[in-house]
């Protein structure tokens, strides 16, 4: 089946699933009233990427007409390295993506520095910026070399109010915020059973993340709530069953942190392979 957006064809396979969304909870974390997420099941990574991708293309035109310039915070990942290759490397996109009015942040970022291999950074400058025609300033990056992890948020978050330039209660409006999904169920670096799931009035906080004997860096879940889209995408039959429980079952967010992301007065969109929806069953073929 072809997926469609506005009775416009996007020629990409896929399976769009309906879900319901639940009332304004206060379970321990608070998870905001929101409209209904699309889920579409497409066959791969590469188509993922091209659907991304063309949302991408869409929202970054939308933000540059109503203020003058596109603001994004960056998944890591094997397929948003996918998304990223695919920006810089098909000309078509490459030539239509408002480049020089972009502002690009990062979600969460890992305690290591920008040359580690498990830097976020690291693999977003290899796949993409460092092909893309950007300039210094338009790259803000989380300073996760800092020893003091708390710094490290403290100085994101100073960076981010400047960029949108917000009063001290305020929360960013990005445009654009790319999120993955662990087998567990966490998301940005928001992990069960963790202390930022509880901050409500940050931006950007440290978060320690006792299963990996690590401190990670990540925009929080109110800081996501408040974007104007939202894009997951999930691949691989390790996801499935995680993938399930977040989309279908009780709103257990302490447990399953990706139900936490529900933009408030914004769009989610899940784009998820063949493999990690393989268990989701309210499915509505197209």
């Amino acid at each position: 089946m072809l997926a469609r957006r506005g009775g416009r064809c996007l020629g990409i396979p896929s399976r769009r699933i309906k879900i319901s969304c639940s009332r304004f909870l206060e379970i321990g974390v608070r998870v905001p009233e929101s409209h209904p997420p699309e889920v579409l099941v497409l066959a791969d990574a590469s188509a993922i990427a091209a659907r991304a991708a063309e949302e991408w293309l869409r929202v970054s035109a939308e933000a540059v007409r109503a203020s003058g310039r596109f603001t994004v915070a960056l998944a890591g990942g094997s397929t948003p390295r996918t998304l990223y290759n695919l920006l810089v490397t098909d000309p078509k996109l490459r030539n239509s993506l408002p480049w020089d009015k972009m502002l690009v942040f990062f979600g969460d970022e890992r305690h290591v520095g920008p040359d580690h291999p498990d830097s976020n950074y690291k693999m977003a400058w290899e796949a993409m910026l460092s092909k893309a025609p950007l300039a210094p300033e338009q790259i803000s990056r989380i300073k996760g070399e800092y020893e003091d992890t708390e710094k490290a948020a403290r100085e994101y978050e100073q960076e981010i109010r400047k960029r949108f330039e917000l009063n001290e209660a305020d929360f960013p409006r990005f445009d654009l915020i790319l999120a993955g999904m662990g087998n567990e169920g966490h998301t940005l670096s928001l992990f069960p059973g963790t202390k930022a799931l509880h901050e409500k009035k940050r931006i950007v906080t440290r978060n320690w993340v006792g299963k990996l004997f690590t401190e990670r860096i990540t925009l929080t879940a109110p800081a996501a709530n408040n974007a104007a889209n939202v894009i997951f995408m999930v691949t691989g039959p390790d996801k499935a069953l995680a993938l399930k429980g977040v989309l279908e079952g009780p709103l257990e967010p302490e447990q399953l942190p990706s139900q936490m992301i529900r933009p408030s007065k914004g769009k989610l969109l899940w784009l998820v392979d063949t493999a990690a929806g393989s268990m989701l069953s309210l499915q509505t073929r197209n």
